[in-house]
């Protein structure tokens, strides 16, 4: 029988990682880190793996692959978005997913999952078999998203739990708050470009870091991964005036680094907090330790929250398209699990493991 272990990622906001068994098989499914503190997953007691295969290319999904080679170095598998953006050498020649129907000789389907460039459900081993996501998000302004087919077993994006505000109401709420000039840190990879759009496209001045522009230039490449509005949104985000750590503060300024923890997003942060001229607008996970967390116990930072992730109605809409046997809930802290487990009427299994 098919079996699923979340190495890390249930139960807790942690670093992605779970490892599927099938016919003989081992597949890893994402290797991350953090995204609180530098957490790695517990990976003593693995059998041989087959290969790893990734999500998409954010850091607590892919920040584990200093691990790789002590794993015996299994083969990569990545879409070409993710390729084309990491940092990570090994990853850089990692195997395409796109059009694979098959890996390690089990059928595989994949589509667009929303969330960032590149990232992606998969299907593993047909309708009996497992749909992983890893992040999702069928709200994404830029990034494309096809609902997922029919599997037993299914991992679900429950980052959000039951939370149900919808991605249209927070653009409202954030487009209000940009009354003088306002640093929002971002993953560039991520809502940042989407953030830069719509400002623009409100006629505000933006200006974006060199990160953001590389990812956006990147993207011209693969178009296939964005949304018709995505494709055309590129244009607008060119015109973006260019923000460094010496930039004055003016306007809508967008830096890399979503918890203010480095390069610009971290200078100029740091600047604001000391001197004022601007709002800091956080607009996703605050992890545990970071600037960011420091930034808003001191009053000098807010937060406000954009859609990267299912809602519960989104998530709802993905589980009745799986309508999976046996399912986990990841990505979500213990009461956020729990109260899916009771309210959800998922069938959520208990503990950290499928077998179906």
């Amino acid at each position: 029988m098919p079996e699923l272990r979340a190495i890390s990622g249930v139960g807790v906001k942690g670093p992605a990682c779970f490892l599927l068994q099938m016919q003989g098989r081992n597949l890893l499914l994402d290797l991350g880190r953090g995204p609180d503190g530098s957490t790695l997953p517990d990976l003593s007691g693995l059998p041989p793996l087959d290969a790893i295969l990734f999500s998409h290319g954010h850091v607590d999904h892919t920040g584990g692959l200093d691990l790789w080679q002590g794993l015996g170095a299994p083969p990569l598998f990545a879409t070409r978005p993710t390729i084309a953006l990491t940092e990570w050498p090994a990853l850089r020649q990692a195997t395409p997913l796109e059009g694979l129907d098959q890996i390690c000789g089990l059928p595989l389907m994949t589509g667009p999952a929303g969330h960032a460039p590149g990232a992606v459900w998969m299907r593993i081993g047909g309708p009996k078999g497992l749909l992983y996501s890893g992040d999702v998000s069928a709200e994404s302004l830029m990034f494309r998203h096809a609902p997922p087919p029919p599997a037993a077993a299914m991992v679900l994006d429950a980052s959000y739990g039951q939370a149900s505000e919808p991605l249209a109401d927070q653009i409202a709420a954030v487009l209000a708050l940009a009354d003088g000039p306002v640093l929002f840190p971002c993953p560039a990879g991520g809502r940042g470009l989407e953030l830069a759009l719509v400002f623009l496209r409100h006629g505000f001045a933006v200006s974006i870091c060199a990160a953001h522009r590389r990812v956006a230039g990147a993207l011209r490449l693969h178009l296939d991964w964005l949304t018709n509005d995505g494709q055309n949104a590129l244009d607008m985000i060119d015109k973006a005036g260019a923000l460094d750590v010496d930039s004055t503060l003016s306007g809508v300024m967008v830096a890399a680094g979503p918890n203010a923890e480095r390069g610009i997003s971290g200078a100029l942060a740091a600047r604001i907090a000391r001197d004022g001229g601007a709002r800091i607008v956080l607009t996703g996970h605050v992890a545990m330790g970071s600037p960011a967390e420091a930034l808003i116990a001191a009053g000098r930072a807010q937060v406000r929250r954009w859609n990267v992730h299912p809602t519960f109605d989104g998530a709802a809409d993905l589980v009745a398209a799986c309508a999976p046997r046996t399912m986990l809930a990841a990505f979500c802290d213990p009461d956020t699990l729990a109260d899916l487990r009771a309210h959800s009427g998922w069938p959520i299994a208990a503990g950290e493991r499928l077998i179906w």
